[in-house]
């Protein structure tokens, strides 16, 4: 039942993205439905329909009243996070392709496996528009059993190919970040939840790196500089949305971005190697060279 909701949310939210500004009028959304589905598309279907897609994807499909047809209303859409939004569209669409394709492109398609738990995203993303409380299953890593949570799922977010949810925990009376790859078990516990009204999950972690909350410090000034190569891979892939190009010259570049070092984050600069280098600040500069020391005295132990 889920899953074919979802993939309702996904054609409905996908016709629309494709029909571009002129939209479309309710007889066209119906013959594209009974295309897709072999049935009639009633109104009433239509309007939860276009509810559920602005709770789960931020995407407000209106209507103008004057031609009587149905688009995507930039204005009062989430454009900011169109890129994540298409993102995930295409992840069900790929998935939903090659789940019902598997026989006819055997060979011919590649997929890392990746323990992202992404089979999880349904139920979660079912439970976030119901507003449903969920009991999980979950082993942190180096824990030697499983442990139960009940949690009020907020958000997904997705980070380095691998789901996570953004929930409260009942147990911790905090927000807490579980990775759907470590999760063995969701239940419906019954009860209900009201989302806060100023909660946004892109607010939540603007100054962080991965999925790490931050815990009361400071963003921070950080200048990197790195050669004209890593520069080009940055360009296209920024380490954080606030990453901007501060210097650039024959040899290299240098970048300057605002956010909380954590451990994610000294990891990625040094599987950079001598590509990269911290300027600043220096406590960061020590913490990516202290780590650089210790993997080179494992190397050098005789």
């Amino acid at each position: 039942m889920v899953q074919e909701l979802v993939d309702k949310y996904i054609f409905l939210l996908q016709t629309f993205m494709d029909a571009g500004e002129g939209g479309l009028s309710l007889e066209e959304i119906s013959s594209r439905w009974e295309a897709r589905y072999g049935s009639a598309y009633p109104r009433r279907s239509f309007a939860n329909h276009r509810e559920a897609v602005s709770q789960v994807f931020g995407v407000e499909i209106a209507c103008n009243r004057s031609t009587n047809r149905y688009y995507i209303d930039s204005a009062r859409s989430t454009v900011d996070k169109r890129e994540a939004t298409e993102y995930l569209v295409n992840l069900f669409t790929v998935n939903s392709l090659l789940a019902q394709s598997r026989e006819k492109l055997i060979g011919r398609v590649s997929v890392e496996n990746i323990p992202s738990g992404a089979n999880h995203l349904l139920p979660i993303m079912q439970a976030m528009l119901d507003g449903e409380v969920l009991r999980i299953t979950y082993r942190k890593y180096m824990s030697s059993g499983d442990e139960s949570r009940t949690i009020r799922p907020y958000a997904v977010k997705e980070f380095e190919k691998r789901w996570y949810v953004v929930a409260y925990s009942k147990e911790a009376d905090a927000l807490r970040v579980f990775a759907l790859d470590r999760v063995s078990r969701i239940e419906k516990t019954g009860g209900h939840f009201r989302m806060p009204g100023n909660f946004d999950v892109e607010d939540l972690f603007a100054d962080s790196y991965g999925i790490y909350l931050p815990e009361g410090e400071p963003a921070r000034l950080i200048r990197l500089k790195c050669t004209k190569r890593e520069a080009a891979y940055l360009k296209d892939l920024p380490l954080h949305p606030s990453q901007v190009l501060e210097k650039e010259t024959d040899t290299e570049c240098i970048f300057a971005l605002r956010l909380i070092p954590n451990t994610n984050f000294i990891m990625d600069l040094c599987k950079r190697g001598g590509r990269i280098e911290v300027l600043e600040p220096e406590s960061l500069r020590n913490a990516v060279i202290q780590e650089l020391k210790m993997a080179l005295n494992q190397y050098e132990k005789v």
